[in-house]
């Protein structure tokens, strides 16, 4: 299968002045024009629920947003060792949606550039039966790391971890697609 493939960019800061609006564009930034991927970025201050019983307008929309990419790449900040609360409202708002989808990782912080926020999202889209790959990227010191107009200082290392991490992601998205569409996941076992 040769078609497109849609892939979530999840914000995962609702915080006032948040860093991730930075993270975010530059990942956008980057993987503009790479071929067969188009992106969309889904941002908790306007696609989370209402607290709902599951069925909710603002739920179902959600559900069908996630159901139409075919994987995910979530920025997420580290907060107090952990992820930020509005990223697992968002990602516990679904379910089957997440199933097989591949899931890539940009973490950034200070001293860890949030790898422990990750180790626990890890822990999470495993119970969903997601794929989490191996290669991410991790921003330490944030702070230091964007210029005034928002673009990466010394971006070189960094843009080559990224677009190595979507590469696998881009594997990963066809062949959970196409495997998808020979047998869907919810009949196996």
């Amino acid at each position: 299968m040769t078609a497109t493939l849609r892939i979530g960019v999840i914000m995962g800061s609702v915080r006032e002045g948040r860093l991730c609006d930075r993270v975010t564009a530059w990942v956008v930034r980057t993987l503009q024009g790479e071929n067969g991927i188009q992106l969309r970025v889904i941002d908790p201050r306007t696609a989370l629920p209402a607290v709902e019983n599951g069925s909710g307008k603002s739920t179902k929309a959600l559900k069908q947003l996630l159901a139409g990419m075919d994987g995910f790449i979530v920025v997420t900040p580290e907060y107090n060792h952990s992820f930020p609360a509005a990223l697992k409202q968002l990602i516990d708002s679904a379910y089957d949606e997440w199933q097989t989808r591949p899931v890539g990782f940009v973490s950034y912080g200070a001293m860890s550039g949030g790898i422990r926020a990750v180790e626990q999202l890890r822990q999470v889209f495993a119970e969903l039966h997601a794929v989490t790959l191996r290669d991410g990227v991790a921003l330490t010191d944030i702070w230091s790391r964007f210029d005034d107009l928002g673009e990466l200082i010394e971006p070189g290392r960094t843009d080559a971890a990224l677009r190595r991490m979507v590469s696998r992601l881009r594997w990963w998205a066809m062949a959970t697609r196409d495997a998808r569409s020979v047998e869907p996941y919810d009949q196996v076992g």
